[in-house]
């Protein structure tokens, strides 16, 4: 493999990896907080439609995006009261909640479009566009470094580089302030943070809302940036495996953010099987690498990564004592 195939894998790796990367932070929030979250797929499902048939009605790709991230923190809010306010069970509600979001996307855009429930294709504004980062031209002669910086860090939208200033942005909050510090609390001794005066549901809440923002963030990114325009099924289990990578990395910022680049790197790999065959010397077939992704979240979910230890009061709906 040359090192300009590698570059392209690599561009494509940061591309690909983004929508896991949104989902995953955003399902850290909601189970550091005690929320398990089976449901981001259905968010992501739900943003991408509402972002991409907004875009396309409105002509503004950030229009779409405020769109997406309601779509999906009204499932959020959902999913939040039958959890919270009604303490039902987190994961079937996650699970009801994916069904939901994949018959009424395409039911939507099928009624507002008629093109079996795609929307119809984005351009121009409707569009995230590739932004150039400074000095990218001029270093892209500089031998190895250049290359990297002009073609694999330059480049994207701004979405892309949005998703790696969250990861700043939540390492940040987790580990250094006050509400980073009472919502890993309250995902561990509800009962502690209670008997401190803290709301335990409004803590839950805010967690829950605040995963709703990223996984709209994640679903209008695949509408409006990755892809031009929402598609049936177009997260094809992204939410699944933003959850395999947030438990590959025990619930850490940092560590997840390498996990989803790992996921990412081998869905840029089913992509270019050609570069697989050159470099193993052996035909593969395509879908094997098609599945790899999935086969990764498989092994990740069996435990064959180690042992990932949840929070404990996660799944577990707080009654107050009284």
């Amino acid at each position: 493999m040359d090192y300009a195939t590698l570059l392209q894998l690599l561009d494509s790796t940061l591309r690909l990896a983004t929508p896991l990367l949104f989902a995953c932070i955003a399902g850290l929030y909601s189970e550091r907080s005690g929320v398990f979250d089976i449901g981001l797929e259905g968010k992501m499902l739900v943003a991408a439609m509402c972002a991409g048939a907004v875009a396309f009605l409105t002509g503004s790709a950030w229009v779409g995006l405020l769109a997406g991230i309601a779509g999906s923190m009204a499932f959020a809010l959902i999913h939040g009261i039958t959890s919270i306010t009604f303490r039902g069970n987190q994961l079937i509600a996650g699970v009801a909640l994916n069904f939901l979001a994949s018959g009424l996307t395409v039911l939507a855009a099928q009624s507002l479009f008629g093109q079996g429930g795609r929307t119809p294709p984005l351009t121009g504004a409707a569009r995230f566009g590739e932004l150039t980062l400074p000095f990218a031209d001029a270093l892209r002669p500089v031998p190895i470094l250049g290359p990297l910086y002009a073609e694999v860090i330059s480049g994207h939208s701004v979405l892309v580089y949005a998703a790696f200033g969250v990861v700043a942005l939540t390492w940040w909050v987790l580990y250094r302030t006050r509400f980073g510090l009472r919502l890993r609390a309250v995902g561990e001794n509800p009962a502690a943070v209670d008997t401190a005066g803290i709301s335990v549901p409004r803590l839950r809440f805010t967690a829950v809302l605040i995963t709703g923002v990223l996984c709209g963030l994640a679903g209008a990114y695949m509408a409006t940036a990755l892809q031009a325009g929402f598609g049936k099924e177009m997260t094809a289990g992204r939410g699944y495996i933003a959850l395999a990578a947030l438990i590959f990395a025990k619930w850490r910022p940092v560590a997840a953010m390498w996990a989803c680049l790992l996921f990412g790197f081998f869905q840029a790999l089913a992509l270019r099987l050609d570069v697989v065959e050159a470099v193993i010397q052996v035909k593969v077939p395509g879908a094997f690498i098609d599945a790899l992704p999935y086969i990764l979240t498989v092994l990740v979910l069996a435990g064959f990564v180690g042992k990932a230890i949840p929070p404990r009061a996660g799944g577990e709906p707080y009654v107050k004592e009284r």
